[in-house]
């Protein structure tokens, strides 16, 4: 096999929304506070649903516009820092849910950058014959790890999933994934934690802002090189929703004036491993990208662990 394609995607968010107003009740806060700092206006909120429901409601739609079934999938692989049960882990819990039969299956922990990480190792899986159609999948409940009294967390984060079917290219076609370009700096890890047997997530909003705003545009210019384009020729830009101004600052450094880039946080907020997925299918189904599109993908976060590659639009 010549490498791997994205052939559908697809997303779900719980019903529940908390907007600014919501939470300026619980904390000391505003709109306009919120929206000068991260950019964020709404987030969805999971109650009754469980970590598994998320990520089975992406896979179910990404199948579906697939036109593929779950007895054709034979890799499961869910990105995720949320997981609650240690066995069985998420994606075999997801596969059971849609009658995948016998997939290799396993969950991927790289935080914000997850998501990335897990179509890399899928795209790595079936260029060496061990898979040849995978389900992956990036789902958070990340408001399980708030402190509702720390402002400068819980204003941030939402729930969410989004999820690609990739399958193998025959032999002579263009590539659909790219060269992953991916690394961490654990020496910085503690800029983003989340600990204990109740998890709390805290964050060292500055550092991991420098970091992001100074680092990771050169490795995301990289990813492009690797994939043999430059970024004036790119049509989306789907990066780590972490932060509008974050976002804002990368794309500026790449030059996208002429590309589409991934705002979703504003209505979404971070969902971390589920936010490059989730805005990824919110533009394909909104049409402001068509097939056969060079998108770079790049997620960054907890770690601090980065990854990025470019791919063809479904």
């Amino acid at each position: 096999m010549s490498g791997s394609r994205i052939v559908a995607l697809g997303h779900y968010q719980p019903p529940k929304v908390l907007t600014n107003d919501d939470l300026a009740v619980l904390v000391d806060t505003d709109d306009e506070w919120i929206r000068t700092r991260v950019g964020i206006r709404t987030r969805h909120v999971a109650e009754a649903e469980t970590l598994v429901d998320l990520a089975t409601e992406a896979a179910q739609k990404a199948l579906a516009r697939s036109g593929r079934t779950a007895d054709e999938i034979d890799l499961v692989v869910v990105a995720t820092c949320t997981a609650v049960e240690r066995s069985p882990n998420t994606a075999a819990a997801v596969a059971a849910r849609l009658g995948v039969r016998a997939p290799a299956a396993y969950d991927i922990n790289t935080v914000c950058s997850g998501f990335s990480y897990a179509l890399a190792t899928a795209d790595h899986a079936i260029r060496a014959g061990a898979a040849r159609r995978a389900l992956v999948i990036g789902a958070e409940r990340m408001t399980d790890t708030l402190d509702w009294t720390d402002r400068s967390t819980c204003v941030i984060f939402g729930d969410g999933a989004g999820a690609a079917v990739v399958e193998a290219q025959e032999e002579g076609a263009e590539p659909g994934i790219g060269p992953v370009v991916w690394g961490s700096e654990p020496e910085k890890g503690d800029a983003v934690v989340i600990t204990g047997w109740n998890p709390v997530i805290s964050q060292q909003g500055q550092s991991v802002f420098r970091w992001a705003t100074t680092q990771l545009a050169p490795l995301a210019r990289q990813a492009c090189e690797r994939a043999g384009i430059d970024p004036s020729e790119l049509k989306g830009f789907v990066p780590h929703q972490a932060n509008l101004r974050i976002i804002d600052a990368i794309a500026a450094k790449l030059g996208l004036a002429d590309a589409v880039v991934a705002r979703d946080v504003v209505d979404s907020g971070n969902t971390s491993a589920a936010s490059i997925p989730l805005a990824f299918s919110k533009l394909v189904e909104r049409g402001e990208l068509s097939p056969g599109d060079p998108v770079l993908l790049f997620g960054f976060g907890g770690g601090l662990a980065y990854a990025g590659q470019v791919v063809r639009c479904p």
